[in-house]
């Protein structure tokens, strides 16, 4: 009798599996696409394999993620599709490549500059804060600015769920910048780093924004400025 023990198969496992099984079927349907079809439909398609690659986290996936993805993202972009270019931003983002960064900062702008869903610009806001050293102010105005945004592009329930969420972002920047640990302190820390005017912090944020950017802009940003209704 021998004594090894077989493997279980695990829920991981399972999952994985199922996983696989989604992202060869998102492919076939990739493979059925012509040149004819809907750009917008390949967009979709490509950012949903994207997204598949990614919770796979198998060897060379983040690559093959970033490429389908960029792609993506020039179609949404081209088709002024803003959520979706934005949402794209994100994937690039969790790619962890060089480039990351940069993608970051694209996103952002466009998530703050168009109406777009509020959960989505606050989940690229909260990127900045993940990707910002912990002293460092960018991420306090990340936070601050998520909040503020919050407050003005929803209502009701959803705005008071939202704003409380952001309320903890902000309190956990603000405890990890400069230990602060009570509404005493919060009050003069947001005072202190000037956080109060909104004329004030969403220059700040766009300071910030061309700073991890690095000049390396997906489109013109002016030309996008003057198609805007106010501007």
């Amino acid at each position: 009798m021998s004594d090894s023990t077989p493997v279980e198969f695990t829920a991981s496992n399972d999952s994985h599996q199922l996983l696989k099984h989604e992202l060869a079927q998102r492919q076939a349907q990739l493979m059925q696409l012509t040149p004819a079809s809907n750009p917008l439909e390949r967009a979709h398609v490509q950012y949903e394999i994207a997204e598949i690659m990614l919770e796979l986290e198998e060897p060379g996936m983040r690559e093959a993620a970033w490429g389908m993805t960029r792609e993506s993202f020039e179609i949404f972009r081209d088709q002024a599709q803003w959520e979706d270019a934005v949402r794209c931003c994100d994937v690039l983002f969790r790619c962890d490549l060089p480039a990351s960064v940069p993608a970051l900062g694209n996103g952002l702008w466009l998530a703050v500059t168009y109406p777009i869903d509020p959960q989505v610009t606050i989940m690229m806001l909260n990127n900045l804060i993940d990707a910002t050293p912990p002293q460092a102010d960018g991420a306090a105005v990340a936070a601050t600015v998520a909040h503020y945004i919050a407050d003005l592009r929803l209502e009701g329930e959803k705005r008071d769920s939202m704003m409380f969420l952001t309320s903890a972002m902000l309190g956990k920047v603000a405890e990890r910048h400069s230990k602060v640990n009570s509404q005493e302190a919060m009050n003069l820390w947001l005072n202190r780093l000037d956080l109060l005017n909104p004329k004030v912090f969403l220059p700040r944020l766009g300071q910030v924004i061309d700073a991890i950017v690095e000049n390396q802009w997906w489109y013109d940003r002016d030309v996008l400025r003057a198609s805007l209704p106010v501007h």
